[in-house]
């Protein structure tokens, strides 16, 4: 039975680690370089193409036609320690997940005095650690990128405006590990569906008030989490191969105070209504964002802060029973495999950028995102257990106490935007 339980919680955590992005949880702080250097915001604030994917309303705001294009590098640093192999003797080793490139291509042109047409496509979440090479920490990697493509349609009048975006996101999952024989089944891909909803109100001209809703897409993987499952002696069936990416609500506000643009936004992802995550007893997230703009005579100034706590519960503290209805040993796994493959956990980032004008309709956007290191550990002890009785070790299970091991995470995260935007 522990075996099973074991292996359950191996493949359920490897299954959603991938390549690390500027995140809250697996999500994308920002979109484009100037909503990046201000804090990610972008639900009240006017940046031209680029809210097409965080507010379609906003592109109501717009004149003429605007084509920006752009990505960023990411490098995020992540560190595993652990123990749970051979309690007392821990073993740590950085990712060689540490370099990432995002692209952003975004476009609006105004139809008419009411209506403006825009089009965003973005690398929009992805999240993991590469740890091949190290059996101790299971030779454990996975690769999933997302990519969305909005094309959207906004309406406004002197003081208001409305946007709809349906949404086409393309995803890629990629699944290897070590576990009693090497598991994997190749890349699978899939599309999935779902929409985008603004609108904004201005309170003056000053003063921009705004709402956004931003629906769930369901993904399915096929034969990657299933073949996971069942590569670790998992019953057929037990595990399908559907990971969600959750929904998301988003309130803003932006005022201009003259060459000065402030800018709030609070949001809130919807984790725990999430198949994928609702499983590993991950929590709805709160997000937080304020910036500052200064505009000068052909250039701009920016900064920002971002915080959003650990969406991820650590729900095997003590020795069973613990909570959810789980005994210590499968909630210890899921902990531990959580922390190691899955290390959403950076919350405060602090952002700076700024942009310069090249020619009259064209200019040169940039922005830098810093993520606090953070750090968590978790107890393995039960887990340290399963893993003997599964080795067959003489003795085994030991009966170890639920800290007798741990695993700990150490998580920070940097990265670089660059954007051209043409006016015309």
């Amino acid at each position: 039975m522990r075996k099973t339980k074991l292996a359950l919680a191996i493949a359920a955590s490897t299954i959603i680690s991938t390549p690390a992005f500027a995140t809250n949880g697996d999500v994308l702080i920002g979109l484009g370089a100037q909503a990046r250097a201000l804090g990610g915001t972008g639900t009240a604030a006017f940046f031209g193409s680029e809210n097409a994917l965080t507010n379609p309303a906003l592109l109501g705001k717009s004149q003429g036609s605007e084509f920006s294009i752009g990505g960023t590098i990411f490098m995020p640093d992540v560190t595993a320690t652990s123990d749970v192999a051979s309690p007392g003797t821990a073993t740590s080793e950085q990712s060689d997940n540490d370099l990432n490139i995002i692209p952003e291509v975004s476009l609006s042109t105004r139809i008419n005095e009411n209506l403006t047409f825009g089009l965003g496509m973005f690398g929009s979440a992805g999240m993991g650690v590469d740890y091949r090479g190290t059996p101790e920490l299971f030779d454990g990697y996975s690769n999933l990128q997302l990519m969305k493509f909005a094309p959207t349609l906004a309406y406004n009048e002197a003081n208001f405006g409305i946007g709809f975006a349906p949404v086409v996101q393309y995803g890629a999952l990629d699944i290897n590990y070590t576990a009693d024989g090497t598991v994997g089944n190749g890349m699978s891909t899939d599309l999935g569906y779902g929409y985008n909803l603004g609108g904004y109100f201005d309170i003056t001209p000053e003063f921009t008030i705004a709402l956004a809703y931003q629906s769930a897409i369901e993904m399915e993987y096929d034969g990657q989490i299933s073949t996971a499952a069942e590569g670790l002696g998992i019953p057929a069936g037990m595990m399908g191969d559907e990971l969600e990416q959750p929904a998301e609500i988003k309130v803003g506000a932006a005022y201009t105070m003259g060459d000065w643009l402030m800018t709030a936004d609070y949001k809130q992802i919807k984790w725990s209504d999430a198949k994928g995550y609702q499983d590993f007893q991950w929590d709805d997230q709160n997000v937080f964002a304020v910036g500052a703009k200064y505009s000068g005579n052909g250039y701009w100034l920016g900064f920002g802060y971002n915080y959003a706590e650990d969406p991820i519960e650590v729900i095997g503290t003590d020795a069973p029973p613990v909570t959810s209805g789980m005994d210590g040993y499968y909630a210890q796994a899921i902990d531990m495999f959580n922390n190691h493959f899955f290390p959403g956990i950076v919350e405060s980032h602090f952002t700076v950028g700024g942009g310069i004008n090249l020619t009259k309709n064209s200019a040169l956007d940039f922005a830098i995102v810093y993520a606090d290191e953070v750090t968590k550990t978790v107890n393995t002890g039960v887990v340290s257990d399963g893993i003997a009785t599964m080795q067959g070790a003489p003795g085994a299970p030991y009966g170890l106490a639920a800290d007798a091991s741990t695993h700990t995470t150490k998580h920070s995260q940097t990265g670089f935007t660059v954007a051209y935007r043409m006016n015309f």
